[in-house]
């Protein structure tokens, strides 16, 4: 099984072009394009915050080139990528459709888009039937999350779009789409107040789940820390994507854990999320089916 990281935690320590080399001499096999610079959204003024970074500039799609050039030199892919987020409003879909053109110029099969949290499955069709044709164009897959809001009176998690399985199964059977699937975030699916459990979703997704956001938390909160550092059980977690046949990536997204670094030690912090990648990645070959 091949093991990934998010680039964004590493970019805002030593910029995306070093992150994209240390991802690969520390043993990741491939790297997700993170594009939350592309595009900051004001909710004060319902617009798009000026950025100098060169996914907000016009020549856009020559950074996407450079990062995918500096992987493939190092011998890595980008695998995937996760589009700016809010998703909702009009000042934010261009970017959308920015950062699905991003993921296919860098080599990328799915662009993790989220849905809006608070919006039904049929009022998110609405922005994936908008994005879908221009994906397919591209030849990217859409790849949707399982979102959370807070309860602060309840100091847990409540329910959002794609938060359980059922939710998560009637947003893809809202759009009835191959391109269309779904990226489960194992950390989100874990919080208290939200009834379920990474393990219950995997099952029932099924072979509609083709990409990961995996990292460890408390079980309560949305930590991003780094998998066997908190309370998740991976055991559960890796025999029930072996029993479904999983074939994706083993993608971390522990961008907590790797903001305790600097520019000097951050390599150091990459090679530790590598290995937990790879304990993960051998746990799920040896996995029960």
């Amino acid at each position: 099984m091949k093991t990934s990281t998010e680039i964004a935690s590493a970019a805002t320590l030593i910029g995306e072009e070093k992150a994209v080399e240390y991802i690969a001499k520390a043993g990741f096999d491939a790297w997700d394009f993170s594009m939350f610079e592309m595009a900051r959204y004001n909710k004060n003024r319902d617009g798009i915050t000026e950025s100098d970074h060169p996914l907000f500039k016009s020549d856009y799609l020559a950074f996407a080139r450079r990062l995918k050039n500096i992987g493939e030199n190092c011998g890595i892919t980008c695998n995937q990528s996760h589009a700016p987020f809010p998703t909702c409003g009009e000042p934010m879909r261009p970017y959308l459709f920015r950062a699905i053109e991003c993921t296919a110029e860098a080599g990328g099969e799915y662009c993790i888009i989220h849905p809006g949290n608070n919006l039904s499955p049929e009022e998110n069709a609405e922005m994936f039937f908008d994005l879908l044709p221009f994906a397919k164009d591209c030849g990217v897959k859409i790849a949707t999350e399982n979102m959370w809001n807070w309860n602060g009176e309840r100091d847990e998690a409540s329910p959002a779009a794609c938060s359980d399985e059922k939710s998560f199964n009637a947003h893809l059977d809202a759009v009835g789409d191959p391109y269309l699937v779904a990226c489960l975030d194992i950390g989100h699916a874990e919080m208290r107040g939200l009834n379920t459990s990474a393990e219950k979703m995997i099952l029932s997704l099924g072979k509609r789940l083709k990409a990961l956001h995996l990292h460890d938390n408390d079980r309560h909160h949305d930590s991003h820390a780094l998998p066997f550092t908190m309370d998740i059980d991976f055991k559960k977690v890796t025999n029930a994507l072996k029993k479904i046949g999983y074939d994706g990536y083993f993608t971390l997204e522990a961008d907590t854990y790797l903001s305790a670094f600097t520019p000097e030690t951050a390599f150091s912090g990459i090679q530790n999320m590598a290995r937990a990648a790879k304990k993960l990645a051998d746990m799920f070959e040896t996995a029960d089916q």
